[in-house]
């Protein structure tokens, strides 16, 4: 398989697509090791994982040159990132025990009662490529420290990246038969779909996800997904600052050329403000520094799929045909690699499909809404439902509309940000199950009930 890099549209690596009977082969490998780990203690298991950590942070401007090469995000940006992504290491070494400790149901009459959580088994996890290391960490962190053995698929244009994770957890103390990577593309996907896997992790498009769905099912075993979304953000009329909330929803929707499932898709304006919204915003987004993503300068790079730049194409010009309007944006660069200019429309609405099919790409519409009321029903009017946004000086007013939103995170006055801390989850057709909080380490064990009597 050939890893292109996106900027150049140089080939840049070729490495090993693995078959079906490779698959089958390494199942074996770490079923065998997933029993030893298991009974390794949890301390020398969060060991692992902390050394793991260490190593990746002493090896961070290779990683991060690696990430660059194959994916086109910039270099301050991918160096972010795996930086960034330490604190999910931080936060299941120090809240794993808590969460698996066995807990006494009943002490009292003839039969006392107690519930253990146990390892799920060997779990695959089919990785996305726009945030390797935290969406990676989301999964196979907690998995690991569990006491999980992982088969672990990174996506195929984060392949080099996943290759280094796993050369670097092998080197931290975690056996190669609990901890497997395999390169590849659809077919090596739909080879893991095929073995008995005691539970699947999916990050991607919803697309997918309905496909895995329907061919996990019938095993009947653990399956979460984290997939799209059409991220709203309603800027209120009672916003005390309209140039730095546009420069914050410039940043939410193009950074990392808005290929995040938690970016900002549309905006939605209060008419009060709209045109002053709408000026801000547009200078904000003219200042981005497109180009080269080994600059340190870039605010955005290319997009990481060549197939990706058609959609967007089609979007606007489905958009113009039905009466959008071009504010920025050149629709395309005529230059080698996979460009696109950060794009923003108005006179938008949700007759064109920019405002209802996820763009995961640098471009969004701006639509005037009359009031709070109206923004309700624009901000509910989708399949998805993972995240929601709200600018406003007034905090019951935010938490009055964003209760009343459907979508699994909800922001008041910022927009897409993850923290271990608080449970990631989509509703509708963003995803099934959460990770990350608690709820992300109980997601890799299987609680067993006891009945005692002595």
């Amino acid at each position: 398989m050939k890893i292109i890099n996106p900027a150049t549209e140089e080939v840049i690596d070729q490495v090993k697509e693995y078959s079906s009977e490779d698959v089958r082969s390494i199942y074996l490998e770490l079923l065998n090791g997933q029993k030893i780990w298991h009974d390794i203690p949890l301390s020398e298991r969060v060991k692992a994982i902390e050394k793991f950590g260490e190593l990746i942070k002493e090896s961070v401007e290779e990683l991060a040159a690696t990430l660059t090469a194959e994916m086109g995000k910039p270099i301050k940006q991918a160096r972010n990132e795996i930086l960034g992504a330490h604190n999910r290491i931080e936060f299941f070494a120090k809240q794993t025990e808590k969460w698996l400790k066995e807990e006494w149901n009943s002490k009292s009459g003839k039969t006392k009662e107690k519930t253990v959580y146990e390892p799920l088994g060997v779990i695959g996890n089919i990785s996305a490529w726009n945030y390797p290391y935290n969406v990676g960490y989301n999964v196979f962190i907690p998995a690991l420290i569990c006491g999980n053995a992982v088969f672990y698929k990174p996506s195929e244009h984060a392949t080099l990246t996943g290759l280094k994770i796993e050369k670097l957890m092998h080197q931290a103390g975690v056996p190669e038969n609990v901890f497997k990577a395999v390169t590849g593309g659809k077919t090596t996907g739909e080879a893991l779909l095929k073995i008995p896997l005691n539970g699947y992790f999916f990050t991607g498009s919803y697309h997918t996800g309905q496909k895995i769905a329907s061919e996990v099912a019938p095993k009947m075993v653990s399956l979460q997904m984290e997939l799209g979304g059409k991220d709203p953000l309603y800027v209120t009329d009672d916003v005390e600052d309209i140039a730095k909330n546009a420069a914050m929803a410039v940043e939410g929707k193009f950074y990392n050329a808005g290929q995040s499932c938690c970016a900002v898709e549309r905006i939605y304006v209060h008419e009060k403000i709209y045109n002053r919204f709408v000026d801000e915003f547009v200078k904000v987004v003219e200042l981005l520094r497109v180009g080269d993503p080994t600059r340190e300068d870039t605010d955005m790079g290319p997009l990481a799929r060549k197939e990706q730049l058609d959609f967007l194409l089609f979007q606007v010009n489905d958009a113009l045909d039905k009466g959008a309007r071009l504010l920025t944006g050149d629709e395309s660069l005529e230059s080698k690699g996979n460009y696109f200019e950060p794009t923003v429309l108005t006179d938008v609405n949700h007759h064109m499909s920019l405002m209802v099919d996820e763009t995961f790409g640098p471009l969004v519409g701006i639509q005037k809404v009359e009031d709070d009321e109206e923004a309700i029903a624009l901000m509910n009017n989708t399949s998805f439902g993972l995240t929601a946004a709200v600018f406003s000086s007034n905090e019951n007013r935010a938490k009055n509309i964003l209760d009343q939103v459907n979508a699994g995170t909800v922001y008041w006055n910022c927009c897409d940000r993850v923290s271990p801390t608080s449970p990631w989850s989509g509703r509708k057709n963003s995803g099934l199950g959460s990770t990350l909080s608690h709820q992300g380490i109980r997601a890799f064990v299987q609680p067993k009930a006891y009945h005692l009597r002595g």
